[in-house]
């Protein structure tokens, strides 16, 4: 009754899983966790790189820098020299190559909402990547325990003969 419960709930009952049928699971399950982990990554390192566009902002265009030289990056390790032309407005990059003019307050703004978007994304992928680390280790003490349960009866039936 209760095999045919979870059946209808789409969950598996582990228990009736022969050993290689969990370690495909557990395979797989690692790979889910793996990728998800990836994503997680690569979410806190773009909203960093946000956080580093408001730090810009704030230290570097302000009316106090309008008329210092700065260097401005062409490549990683390739600059040329410069000057600021506004220290009201920027350019921001909104995605696929397209640049906008905002104001500084509302670039500011426009990498806040940015910021907490991808926090808001990493609180429901980190409650995701916990299911799935608990699924593994549910799957890992099910195999644990037929593997303990195979030797058991093993050594039962060598101790018999």
């Amino acid at each position: 009754m209760a095999t045919k419960q979870a059946q209808k709930s789409g969950q598996i009952d582990l228990g009736q899983l022969p050993v290689p049928q969990l370690q495909e699971l557990k395979t797989q399950l690692d790979r889910e966790l793996e990728h998800l982990t990836t994503s997680f990554q690569s979410l806190r390192t773009a909203q960093s790189k946000f956080r580093d566009c408001i730090n810009s902002i704030s230290q570097g265009v302000n009316p106090g820098t309008a008329d210092k030289p700065l260097l401005v990056p062409l490549t990683s390790s390739l600059y040329v020299p410069g000057r600021l032309t506004s220290s009201t407005h920027v350019l921001i990059d909104i995605g696929t190559g397209f640049f906008v003019e905002k104001t500084v307050e509302d670039a500011t703004d426009f990498y806040n909402r940015k910021v907490k978007d991808l926090q808001d994304s990493l609180k429901d992928l980190e409650g995701v990547i916990n299911g799935k680390a608990n699924n593994v280790r549910m799957v890992e003490e099910v195999i644990r325990v037929k593997v303990l349960s195979a030797q058991e009866q093993s050594q039962k039936e060598g101790a018999g003969s």
